[in-house]
């Protein structure tokens, strides 16, 4: 099996934590980072390239070529190994804390001589960190906490959906050659923004034979465990894989068991008792009878209720909700008409306008909102008024050569820390819609942050809040916001809150996706891509909705143009 992409950019990334630890350069620091974004968002595994056509990816030099192709000769990076032998190994477990990072990591290091996890919560309980500049208080009590939670699940990496599918897929392709009816659980199935290992279910007329099978996949790093009818093993990636095989006529049973969530289960579980069933996973039983198990349907009907989609199975009303009849009807990736965030080369996207829109339209979309960056993102070359009156002729110019789809004038406007936006009223004005964003001053008070919001909405030109916490998974929490306010202010103005289908981001979150619906706001469904590769993440924004209870109705860019273009108008 060839290394994975995730593989390798991670391998890129952490040169480039190493080199950042060490204070080297950041532009070089940079580079790394950006030739693994590159790597990540690669459709196909790009060992399988050529020479050349790596050194024509964006942001890939001959010597990053040179690191790819020494993972895919020997599975490593020499310059890795040398970096890993000068910084202790410990320092790295302490700069995946969401409030350290590399440069944070450094300042404890070269002030407090912190390289462990125990030296850090010393120090955090002892005062030290919060009397250091740009730490304080919070900074540190939110050091321990986390400190105990990485603690608590025993330092276990979880794995954003992108990068998971990109190890289970091949994964599943191999065991399709010996094992039969597989299915993937747990949170995997339920879609969640991370999940830290993968439950995988099937059957087998040759249990034995089957588990051996599995055992000698080429990514298995280490057998945990072996047994008749259930193995462990962790693959190279670090990911904890279980396979499972389960008897037909138990495959619905354990497939609901194994989805989780727990809290779900145990709901399910008290239902069936109240009906003097008993519920596991082999099936629902009465007086040692079988009486369901086949599949997870029957599961849910002999309980009285209807199915119960994957993603809503976290306890969160579903269960009454399908008992009542009041499922919602989830949302489809079809009924997506276009992606209303998109970046083009003309900041830091990668593609053309045309390529952008190419692609687009061969995916079925109406329309695409261009959304590069303004003046504000200088390190991405944000547009000014004047480049971006440019860009406005330039879509003009495309769409009269287009048939049958619409490039949308807008652009991805910086809410600057008063309230006011980054370009005039006059430019933003001449647009079909208007992106809003905070990039800069995220650590500003939770009202402070909040007002900051709700005077950009105030503007006649404001359409959409984009990534509207501003987190990064697993590395940033984002800013503080009170969700309420925003969402009361944007229904009052007439304005829209994004779901950001970035893996890295996911943002909102499912809590405040359904938030937002239960007030009867309207979202957006957008990609923020960079690549005409980014665009196909819309699964993973429209798979966040079904988290969030959404249905076709709720999603802006569900509609065509026509129509959607009546909502963003102001009233």
């Amino acid at each position: 099996m060839p290394v994975s992409n995730k593989e390798i950019a991670g391998l890129l990334n952490e040169i480039a934590d190493l080199l950042d630890i060490r204070g080297e350069n950041q532009f070089r620091v940079r580079s790394y980072r950006t030739a693994a974004n590159t790597i990540r968002g690669l459709t196909g595994n790009i060992t399988q390239m050529s020479d050349d056509e790596i050194k024509s990816l964006p942001d890939i030099g001959e010597s990053i070529a040179e690191k790819i192709r020494e993972v895919a000769d020997t599975g490593n990076i020499s310059q890795l190994d040398k970096l890993k032998n000068e910084i202790p190994e410990s320092l790295l477990e302490i700069m995946k804390l969401e409030q350290m990072g590399p440069r944070r990591t450094r300042v404890l290091n070269d002030e407090l001589n912190i390289k462990s996890l125990e030296g850090l919560k010393k120090a955090a309980e002892e005062g030290k960190i919060e009397e250091l500049e740009g730490f304080g208080k919070k900074t540190s009590k939110n050091i321990l906490r986390e400190i105990k939670e990485y603690t608590a699940k025993g330092g276990l990496e979880r794995f954003k959906l992108n990068e998971a599918e990109e190890i289970v897929n091949p994964l599943l392709e191999y065991l399709g050659k010996e094992i039969k009816d597989i299915k993937v659980a747990g949170s995997y199935r339920r879609r969640k923004e991370t999940v830290g290992d993968i439950d995988i279910l099937g059957t087998s007329s040759n249990p034995f034979k089957s588990m051996e099978h599995f055992i000698k996949y080429e990514e298995v790093g280490k057998v945990m465990a072996k047994g008749e009818s259930k193995s462990s093993v962790k693959l190279r990636t670090g990911l904890q894989v279980d396979l499972r095989i389960v008897d037909k006529k138990s495959s619905g049973a354990a497939l609901l068991y194994f989805t989780g969530s727990k809290a779900h289960n145990i709901t399910l579980r008290k239902a069936g008792q109240g009906k003097g069933y008993k519920i596991n996973e082999y099936g629902i039983y009465k007086n040692n009878k079988r009486l369901a198990g086949k599949t997870e349907k029957e599961m849910y009907e002999k309980l009285g209720l209807k199915y119960i989609e994957p993603e809503l199975r976290e306890n969160n009303g579903e269960i009454d909700a399908s008992r009542r009849g009041g499922l919602p009807e989830l949302i489809d990736v079809n009924d997506i008409r276009g992606d209303l965030q998109s970046h083009t080369n003309a900041t830091d996207g990668k593609n053309s306008l045309e390529e952008m829109a190419e692609v687009a339209k061969k995916m079925g979309y109406e329309y695409l909102a261009v959304t590069d960056h303004s003046k504000k993102v200088s390190m991405a070359g944000g547009l000014n008024e004047k480049e971006l009156a440019g860009q406005i002729e330039e879509i003009n110019k495309l769409n009269q050569r287009i048939k049958n789809f619409r490039l949308l004038k807008s652009v991805e406007v910086d809410i600057l820390e008063d309230g006011s936006l980054d370009l005039d009223d006059e430019t933003l004005k001449e647009l079909d819609l208007v992106i809003c964003a905070i990039h800069y001053n995220m650590k500003l008070p939770k009202k402070k942050q909040t007002r900051r919001i709700l005077r950009a909405m105030e503007n006649p030109n404001f359409s959409i809040l984009a990534h509207p916490t501003g987190r990064i998974i697993g590395k940033r929490s984002g800013y503080e916001i009170d969700m309420d306010e925003i969402i009361k202010k944007a229904q009052e103005m007439g304005c829209f809150l994004e779901i950001n289908s970035n893996p890295d981001r996911l943002d909102l979150s499912d809590r405040y996706i359904r938030q937002a619906k239960e007030a009867g706001l309207k979202l957006a469904i957008s990609t923020d891509a960079h690549s005409t590769v980014n665009l196909e993440n819309i699964k993973y924004g429209v798979e966040q909705a079904r988290r969030g209870w959404l249905e076709k109705d709720d999603v802006i860019n569900t509609r065509n143009w026509k129509d959607l273009s009546i909502l963003l108008k102001k009233s």
